[in-house]
């Protein structure tokens, strides 16, 4: 057999958010052909996408930037302990200007198929406009939660006022002043939406199907002796991050609910509810997430502090969870949200007692009434974790399609590689474990960078997962959810999506492992010199 053929490039990059930005870092340190495509106009994946009113990360802010540049840690001040959408973007265009990234990034350019050919041993991706690239190795930026979806709901296209979803939204600004507006959906964006336009409406509608729990954010600004202490504490921070379950700077408490007088339980609490951020989920008693007993404590606890913010007691009733405890599901963080019920132009419609019937022209629809709208916002989440993949037509070896190889669920191998889809790794895929997001992208594209280097040096022009590696690893990930309150609960984490055909099975999606496990795991199988992949 010949040389295999060398591809127009060494390297293409699907995606251009804080995965694709960092991956197309390191992998220009090692001198290689590298392109990168973006659906959008310009960088920031998530925070270009998700516009809406409200929007921000539940991580602190000082431990979500990117860590690997000493320089950019000290150039970049956070305003605030949680940043918002705009100042989040504005620096992911920083880094973009400061790394000159955009020298090797196409916007505009969505991917609609990418196809393995055997015999080059290499990958071609055609774009929507139909033009086509090919390269030796092809890894995936393309986010968990990129993907929305619509509800299966009549007449969607029938409205003749505005109509936007959460993660689609204008990049003009929208003017709400005066005007009715239905929110539909009451998860992360639904919550953060409706707390900040609230103030704005003439009266807003919020449809709610499932409650969900939320707890304070507790934001602030950030000081000028703060943000010394900030950017002098780095190192700590990341250490931190790195020792942590899921990569925030809050852990599990030691002790387990019962362990502790009812009245140190309810105290422990009340000090958590009182903090900032993810410590009353993340740095909670060690089992109210496997323990049903433990976990009604946090939730009767919670549930108590809903009653007291919400004054009419009908209400607050709605919008306490029935159908799942406290942390089972993403918890959103919220600053006012409950409080927001409280005034006179804001009404909650349960759809699981008046189930919404169709969209009209002038509103929408439900088996008790009809209601007229100016603005309708769809706070209706993502198709997650595979999602994006599905939008993609991924063929491997044999013309094997992705789609069709994870129909009953994913099998990856490390969350990175799929059998019979040679040199193609994924970042922040189905089976890796997520967390803070990029504590996780950082090991992430580190690994993957490895592995490149390492089929470089040694002349590899395949590397592939095998079924043996595959099995092995995705019924690890399956073992670590046994047990877990989350995995009996439907949500995007547990892949159940009611908009989307197909997706009414619960299937084990994600990593609910440790990170430091996780990355141990990684740091194991390159310390062996990647002997359980396919090499050649």
């Amino acid at each position: 057999m010949g040389a295999t053929p060398i591809p127009d490039l060494d390297v293409i990059i699907i995606g251009a958010g804080l995965s694709g930005m960092y991956q197309l870092y390191r992998l220009r340190e090692l001198g290689l052909r590298v392109h990168v495509f973006e659906a959008g106009t310009d960088v920031g994946g998530t925070w270009y996408w998700n516009r809406y009113p409200g929007a921000r990360f539940d991580s602190e802010s000082y431990s979500y930037g990117y860590s690997f540049s000493k320089e950019l840690l000290q150039e970049w001040d956070w305003s605030e302990h949680f940043a918002g959408q705009p100042e989040t973007l504005r620096y992911c265009n920083y880094v973009a200007d400061k790394f000159d990234l955009r020298r090797d990034i196409q916007f505009e350019r969505r991917v609609k198929a990418a196809h393995y050919d055997e015999e080059t041993r290499s990958w071609t991706i055609t774009l929507e406009d139909g033009s086509r690239f090919n390269s030796r190795f092809l890894i995936t930026a393309i986010g968990p939660l990129s993907t929305p979806t619509l509800p299966r709901i009549e007449g969607l296209g029938d409205f003749k006022g505005a109509s936007f979803h959460t993660a689609r939204w204008p990049k003009e600004p929208v003017d709400f002043t005066g005007k009715r507006v239905a929110v539909i959906g009451t998860g992360a964006t639904g919550i953060q939406t409706i707390q900040t336009i609230a103030g704005q409406v003439g009266h807003l509608t919020v449809f709610q199907r499932t409650a969900n729990w939320a707890a304070p954010l507790h934001n602030g600004k950030i000081d000028a002796e703060t943000q010394k202490k900030i950017k002098a504490g780095y190192p700590e921070i990341f250490a931190r991050c790195q020792e942590t379950f899921a990569c925030f700077v809050h852990t599990p408490d030691t002790r387990g609910a019962f362990e502790v007088s009812d009245e140190e339980r309810e105290a422990n609490y009340e000090r958590l509810y009182g903090e900032r951020g993810f410590g009353i989920w993340q740095g909670n008693f060690k089992d109210i997430l496997i323990d049903r007993k433990a976990n009604a404590t946090i939730s009767d606890f919670v549930a108590q502090k809903i009653r007291q913010r919400v004054k009419n007691h009908e209400v607050a009733e709605k919008l306490i969870p029935k159908n799942h405890g406290f942390g089972t599901r993403r918890l959103p963080l919220e600053t006012f949200y409950f409080e927001v019920y409280n005034q006179d132009n804001v009404e909650l419609v349960d759809i699981k007692e008046t189930p919404i019937e169709r969209i009209t022209q002038a509103g929408i629809k439900t088996s008790a009434k009809e209601f007229e709208f100016d603005i309708i916002i769809y706070a209706t989440g993502f198709d997650a974790l595979t999602g994006s993949f599905d939008k993609i037509d991924f063929r491997g070896v044999n013309e094997a399609r992705l789609k069709e190889k994870w129909k009953h669920g994913p099998q990856t191998y490390l969350g990175i590689m799929v059998h019979e889809f040679p040199n193609m790794m994924m970042l922040m895929g189905p089976h890796t474990a997520l967390g803070n997001i990029p504590r996780s992208i950082e090991y992430s594209v580190d690994w993957v960078t490895g592995l490149v280097r390492f089929a470089m040096d040694n002349k590899l022009t395949l590397i592939e997962a095998t079924t043996a590696g595959v099995q092995s690893w995705t019924d690890h990930v399956k073992a670590l959810g046994v047990g877990l309150l989350s995995n009996e609960i439907d949500s995007w984490m547990t892949g159940i999506n009611s908009n989307v055909e197909g997706k009414q099975t619960r299937i084990i999606a994600r990593y609910s492992g440790s990170a430091p496990a996780y990355r141990a795991r990684c740091d194991e199988v390159a310390a062996k010199g990647y002997d359980e992949l396919r090499l050649g």
